[in-house]
């Protein structure tokens, strides 16, 4: 620890974003360069403090003390490597992850955490920068062949992991590009692809293989697969969303999330001039409050959108950790990201406790508006509040629910894989499914979930299949996914 007294000379502190009339005229990354020097001040804060809880809050364990330490101390390529050590892609989770090592911090018990997730960036952009990111092929293969069916932070961990361990592995992904949400769901603003694709160069230089545009369960049978591959893992991401079955949800300009982010991305990758499904003019709604609806807000803001209003069912959430949720859980909190700013900038609003009942539209066909009511609960079920029913005008509808688990028409009825009560591939702590020499990793074994606990579980897959092939393993092992609830 350089500095014991960092996390009392230096309060917290984050880079500033960039004036909101200036980013939304363009897709590029919302936060303006930490100044020289901020950045070790807030790696100074990390305060020895003994029993760090960031470790548990954080599902991947990374050392997290020992790299801010070495951050404070100039020395960055140590640093990189301590982060690398438990982290595949902290270009990604510094980026993406809503950080619950922040919320494990000790100093946070009375004061604002450490800025763990900014120093993780911080760190791996300068890796890049300086070239000390470099491939790391096997010295030995061993012969044995892993299909990977994914291209997500889960996917991708287990291939990187695999392939260091000198299997022969190939990455399937259905889409045109690997990367799975990372390329098409998060939109250029929140991760601007770049960061994606020099990785890929990375895990191509190793020798991991991509065959994009290859829909496992179609394109190729899962006994086609399986007789070509000594293992499989699983790693398709909980991607069946979910729906909302209310009158008139069958109108024109109603979308799923996944189906109005992805052109918008394909148009920044220079594929298509235009989106198909665009907000220019239009008078959006977003239905769901979390990260997701808050995508589809920034890409409606840059597309043009006239009004933007996001509906959430559940009660406005708590600016300050609630007593039910005490430290160092992953408290539920009122958040006020890059894209809120912008939508509360057009003068659009944030609705919570608001249910849909009904999708209203024109002789054309298309929506032109919805009619709400709020409601309470959840306590017991949500009930409607006489006299609060109305209407919101909306030319273009996105509904950002959340997904109930993986698709189970194609790969997985061909594998006849056991789900669980709630609809995912079944495993066990070893992430082995009920076939043999088949693994699952990530949102699809696990449900809908955090991009840290996609690596973590990628990771540790990794570690299960190389075991199984050669009888041992000197892969890192994660905490087997049994052992921590669900974030």
């Amino acid at each position: 620890m350089a500095d014991p007294k960092g996390f009392m000379t230096h309060p917290r502190e984050l880079p500033n974003r960039r004036p909101v009339d200036v980013r939304i005229r363009d897709w590029r990354e919302v936060y303006e360069h930490f100044p020289k020097g901020s950045l070790e001040k807030q790696a100074s804060r990390c305060m020895d403090c003994g029993i760090p809880f960031c470790h548990n809050g954080c599902p991947l364990g990374n050392l997290i003390p020992e790299w801010n330490d070495l951050v404070h101390r100039d020395e960055w390529r140590d640093a990189i490597e301590r982060l690398h050590a438990t982290n595949n892609f902290p270009e990604f989770t510094g980026r993406l992850c809503p950080a619950p090592c922040e919320s494990a911090c000790v100093l946070g018990i009375n004061s604002d955490p450490v800025a763990i997730k900014r120093v993780e960036v911080e760190i791996i952009d300068r890796a890049f920068a300086e070239g000390w990111v470099t491939p790391q092929p096997p010295a030995v293969r061993t012969g044995k062949k892993v299909a990977v069916i994914g291209s997500g932070p889960a996917g991708l961990a287990a291939a990187q992991q695999l392939t260091r361990a000198g299997h022969d592995v190939v990455v399937y992904e259905r889409a045109d590009r690997p990367g799975g949400l990372l390329r098409y769901g998060i939109p250029e603003f929140k991760m601007e692809k770049k960061h994606v694709d020099r990785r890929l160069a990375q895990m191509s230089a190793e020798g991991t293989e991509f065959r994009t545009s290859v829909n496992i369960g179609v394109d190729i049978t899962a006994d086609e697969l399986r007789a070509s591959y000594d293992a499989v893992v699983l790693a398709g991401g909980a991607t069946a969303w979910r729906d909302l079955k209310v009158p008139g949800r069958e109108l024109d300009g109603i979308h799923q999330a996944m189906e109005y982010l992805p052109p918008a991305n394909k148009v920044q990758e220079g594929d298509i001039a235009e989106s198909p499904i665009s907000a220019e003019g239009k008078h959006v709604v977003v239905i769901g409050g979390g990260d997701t609806g808050a995508d589809c807000i920034g890409t409606a803001v840059r597309q043009g959108a006239l009004s933007i209003t996001q509906l959430e069912i559940m009660p406005r959430p708590p600016e300050n950790r609630p007593g039910g949720q005490p430290w160092p859980t992953y408290p539920m909190l009122f958040k006020m990201e890059s894209a809120h700013e912008e939508l509360y900038d057009l003068g659009g609003e944030r609705a919570y406790a608001v249910n849909t009942l009904e999708f209203v539209g024109d002789e054309n066909g298309r929506v032109t508006a919805l009619r709400v009511v709020d409601v309470r609960g959840p306590e017991t079920g949500f009930e409607s509040i006489a006299g609060t029913e109305r209407e919101i005008p909306a030319q273009l509808v996105t509904l950002a629910m959340g997904f109930v688990g993986p698709e189970r028409a194609g790969l997985l009825e061909q594998l006849g894989v056991e789900l669980d009560q709630r609809g995912n591939v079944a495993r066990d702590a070893s992430y082995t499914t009920s076939v043999d020499g088949v693994f699952v990793a990530g949102d699809m074994g696990r449900g809908q979930s955090l991009i840290v606990w996609a690596i973590a579980e990628g990771r540790s897959a990794a570690a299960a299949v190389d075991k199984w092939l050669t009888g041992h393993s000197a892969l890192p092992v994660a905490i087997p996914p049994t052992a921590r609830p669900l974030v």
